[in-house]
């Protein structure tokens, strides 16, 4: 097995296998920031009901509670990762921390719907600039290779408890109000600014580069817009007019985009990132994983909730096994990715987590949850514990240190974006409000012939990521061996320039 060359000539690690106390608790830091994020966008779901019943929100309004968080996370998310690169890591990453505290806490104190979903969006925003600054962070502290292995093991199994682990949480909390699941992360926020103040190593700015105006512009109109049409599609129309100008302004201002990216000395994104295969296969895999991993856990928690009538305790219990599955798992991801490689994890995460969606398809409508539910449960685990962690050390590997930042904030946008689009058609198949459940089919029964069809969907979702993540390891199978004496230096190079463990 061939390691990756590494770039990361700023890597405090000195190639040993024994961290520091003070290493393991940045890493701690840069893991609980991460935790939060995934833990933001799943735990507020639960509450939605209670905040439209206290503050008489429409449908509509009630649905932007958690669209605009959406919105400010995938249309900020590649504008925060190149600025960690231009601006300094440290300075982006402890600010924006204390800006997700801030709306944390203002969220949960307010009495008004709009200022409610102000505060959500802005919330979105600042972790649009954590979440890639901390991979950098993270990226540029750890040798790559085994030690960035063991490091990203840890971190994203943080990420990945924090997106399994939410509705868990929002149960619990409700038992304290809704507003507690605004004000949760406020200390854990804090506590981690003040650590990563002390903890975090100063860096210098990208001095070669400069601030590309007209990239940043015209790239973040591009992701607000795109998001902004993926979740209302499903209220406006697919095919309403105001939809598809919507799809046509996007495309326009893609194009302009990347004409200004061509031009520039300096820009916000090197278009020549994306010829690497590796990279752009993590990312397909990470709009597989999160599309169909967040659309499923929607239609779950509609099911639990509606046809079964359980509390948002009972429904969270009912889905611990899969929390604790990713939880556990950190030990051994690292050395799985060194063992298997990040192709295999990522296709045997994206098998596991299709096996448990098409299992819920035998749910009947006499419930029993042991052999029905928690064999799902429990494949919702092994996935996600499998494939996120092999997705984000495949996405940065090979990347340059003042390329980390844009590359940990495209696999980020792939997962927000990709997931919003997913969760977005899913609405669509099966006609219920994503926020409010309004639409569904009353009884088990007609609920699951209901969500037939979602369900097929987010399958099928699934299963082109597996196929996306395999397709290099079948094309090398299939190729024929060719003779030693005819191939020079540069091709033997070539074949190398892509790690082995990244396919």
């Amino acid at each position: 097995m061939t390691s990756p060359q590494t770039h990361g000539a700023s890597s405090s690690t000195g190639g040993t296998d024994r961290w520091s106390p003070r290493l393991w608790a940045l890493l701690i830091v840069l893991s609980l920031a991460l935790f939060l994020d995934g833990l933001d966008v799943s735990m507020v779901a639960v509450a939605l009901p209670s905040i439209g019943g206290e503050l008489g929100l429409s449908t509509a309004t009630l649905q932007w509670v958690i669209s605009g968080y959406v919105l400010g996370f995938g249309g900020f998310l590649l504008l925060g990762g190149r600025t960690a690169d231009l601006l300094g890591r440290r300075r982006v990453f402890l600010v924006a921390l204390g800006v997700f505290a801030l709306a944390s806490v203002v969220g949960g104190l307010v009495d008004s719907g709009a200022l409610l979903v102000a505060t959500r969006f802005v919330k979105g925003i600042a972790a649009a600039f954590t979440a890639p600054t901390g991979l950098s962070i993270l990226t540029t502290t750890f040798a790559e290779g085994r030690q960035r292995n063991r490091a990203l093991s840890v971190y994203t199994v943080f990420g990945a408890s924090g997106f399994s682990s939410g509705l868990l949480f929002g149960g619990l909390l409700m038992s304290l109000g809704w507003r507690w699941t605004f004000f949760f992360a406020a200390p854990f926020a804090l506590l981690a600014l003040v650590a990563g103040a002390l903890l975090i190593p100063r860096d210098r700015p990208d001095a070669r580069g400069g601030y590309d105006i007209a990239g940043a512009a015209t790239l973040t109109a591009t992701m607000l817009l795109l998001v902004y049409t993926v979740v209302t599609a499903p209220e406006t129309g697919w095919g309403h007019p105001l939809t598809l100008g919507s799809f046509a302004v996007v495309a326009v201002l893609l194009a302009l985009f990347v004409r200004v990216e061509r031009r520039v000395s300096f820009p916000l994104v090197r278009l020549g990132i994306l010829r690497s295969g590796t990279l752009v296969r993590a990312n397909v895999g990470a709009v597989a994983l999160m599309g169909s991993f967040i659309s499923f856990q929607f239609l779950l928690t509609l099911f639990l909730q509606q046809a079964l009538e359980q509390s948002p305790l009972q429904m969270a219990l009912s889905l611990l096994p899969a929390g604790l599955l990713v939880a556990f798992s950190a030990p051994f991801a690292d050395r799985l990715i060194e063992r298997f490689g990040t192709p295999v994890l990522i296709a045997g995460g994206l098998i596991a987590l299709s096996a448990g969606y098409l299992l819920f398809l035998r749910v009947e409508a006499e419930f029993s949850y042991l052999p029905m539910l928690l064999p799902t449960a429990l494949l919702l685990g092994v996935g996600f514990a499998l494939a996120f962690p092999a997705i984000n050390v495949q996405a940065t590997s090979g990347v340059a240190d003042d390329e980390q930042g844009l590359a940990a904030g495209l696999v980020q946008t792939s997962a927000q974006v990709g997931g919003a689009l997913v969760l977005a058609v899913t609405t669509a198949l099966i006609a219920v409000d994503h926020a409010t459940g309004e639409g569904a089919e009353g009884g088990a029964a007609g609920m699951l012939d209901q969500f037939q069809p979602g369900l097929i969907f987010v399958t099928s979702v699934a299963l082109v990521g597996v196929v996306i993540a395999l397709a290099p390891l079948v094309a090398r199978r299939s190729r024929p061996r060719a003779v030693p004496e005819a191939e020079g230096p540069e091709h033997g190079a070539a074949r190398e320039r892509e790690p082995q463990p990244l396919g």
